[in-house]
């Protein structure tokens, strides 16, 4: 039986999305790219804005299952404003997984969820991987000319194919 999974990397300016069919649990890449909001816009209006869309995209894709990218907060280490500034954009991203959230039982829709670090895991075999390893990686992984661009879209497709190896090893496994 043929799945379309929908992955979603959530950003409140730029929304990655990328969209697999999987068959006997190997997934091909049909589309990915990303829905975009004015910086100009307050958050509410970004959210708004991309929640529409995405409404719109799902409405076209058709897909069965969404797998959503969770968000990361760094405490040290941080770029920018120091670790405030990872928590208030944590908060953000958390915000914009929300709009994926709801626009999935908006269509009654399963939802999945996954670390920052098993996406990575999942596709490049290193939790810690940077996003050119990982776009790499999803290129191999889907057959691809080019990796993926841009990263948002990539980083979706790393999603959508973490996504897939959890659950055949469930299916492995029988959990």
């Amino acid at each position: 039986m043929t799945q379309r999974v929908l992955g979603i990397d959530p950003g409140t300016l730029h929304l990655g999305y990328g969209l697999l069919e999987v068959d006997n649990w190997e997934g091909r890449y049909v589309t990915a790219g990303v829905l975009n909001a004015k910086k100009s816009l307050s958050l509410g209006e970004r959210l708004h804005v991309i929640h529409a869309e995405l409404l719109q995209l799902v409405e076209s894709l058709h897909p069965d299952v969404i797998a959503v990218e969770e968000p990361f907060v760094p405490v040290q280490g941080a770029a920018r404003g120091g670790p405030k500034a990872n928590v208030r954009s944590a908060i953000a991203v958390g915000q914009a997984q929300a709009v994926a959230l709801i626009a999935a039982a908006h269509y009654s829709l399963p939802v999945f969820r996954y670390a920052p670090s098993q996406v990575k895991s999942a596709v490049s075999g290193y939790g810690q991987s940077n996003k050119d390893q990982v776009a790499t990686m999803v290129g191999l992984l889907l057959g691809l000319a080019n990796p993926p661009e841009p990263a948002d879209a990539s980083d979706a497709l790393a999603v959508a194919l973490c996504y897939v190896q959890q659950e055949r090893l469930k299916s492995l496994t029988g959990t």
